[in-house]
């Protein structure tokens, strides 16, 4: 989708499931979407620390060495990160109180419909910093 109004807008997908990371990164790459991804919380922090700050983070919420909610816990630690707009997306059975709880735009239910995710992305990934 080239011309679309997020064309080059980055995305950290953080899931510790390799396929579903996959998954993500083909379909929002296909759309036009800079992707980046961890495999839990820590590698996420890494990522933050070391890359392109993203223009929207997904976020799992349950994996392993540090899950979703503490990786949370430790983004609010940096005034840079908090401002970075994230969409929760977890098969847990409060996933969607959880998402609330840690300032998440969006919450979507695994497995995750695409439709539902782009139009997520599209809502929730800010546009208008695209003229640099």
């Amino acid at each position: 989708m080239v011309g679309a109004p997020h064309a080059g807008k980055r995305v950290l997908v953080i899931d510790d499931d390799f396929a579903t990371r996959e998954m993500l990164s083909l379909v929002l790459a296909s759309d036009g979407y800079r992707v980046a991804t961890a495999c839990n919380g820590v590698d996420a922090l890494e990522r933050l620390r070391g890359f392109e700050r993203p223009d929207l983070i997904l976020l799992d919420l349950k994996m392993p060495k540090m899950d979703g909610c503490t990786f949370c816990a430790e983004r609010q630690k940096a005034a840079d990160w908090v401002a970075i707009p994230m969409i929760v997306l977890s098969g847990v059975a409060d996933g969607a109180e959880k998402a609330r709880a840690i300032g998440a735009m969006a919450y979507l239910q695994k497995p995750v419909d695409t439709i539902h995710l782009l139009e997520a992305l599209r809502k929730h990934c800010p546009i208008a910093e695209l003229a640099h």
